[in-house]
């Protein structure tokens, strides 16, 4: 098993970590255009306050997204190894499978709830906004 050995269909190792580092890269400027978004909502410090720290908890889980994906990557680079040396194994224990697994689930969970947030108080700030300049 090499690099453009399919893993999924239609998937090569190589092609997986092209994705992956397109979405990372789509992240980062989602996370760009966010700022740029809520910077003009940001008047006094009580708006800093609420969202400063979903933005800082939206960069939080990119990076813990990119490092979860990185381990995945480690964990299909060590099958195709250990697959080169003739081993059938995964390469990698049973609690070490769990762990990645548990980790990708609360991964997604949290990536999940914090776009639903950031979806939310972009709505609710344009609208306010909305009203402002009508009043």
């Amino acid at each position: 098993m090499d690099k453009d050995t399919e893993i999924f269909k239609g998937k090569s190792f190589s092609d997986i970590a092209k994705d992956l580092y397109g979405a990372s890269k789509k992240k980062e400027s989602q996370i760009t255009l966010l700022i740029s978004e809520l910077k003009p909502f940001v008047t006094n410090i009580g708006d800093a306050t609420i969202i400063v720290p979903l933005i800082k908890d939206y960069l939080e889980v990119g990076v813990k997204n990119d490092d979860q994906l990185a381990k995945l990557l480690a964990v299909v680079q060590r099958l195709i190894g250990s697959n080169a040396n003739g081993d059938s194994e995964f390469g990698i224990s049973e609690e070490e499978k769990q762990q990645l697994m548990a980790d990708l689930d609360a991964l997604d969970t949290t990536n999940n709830k914090l776009d639903e947030q950031v979806k939310d108080i972009t709505n609710g700030q344009i609208q306010t906004n909305k009203k402002r300049t009508e009043a």
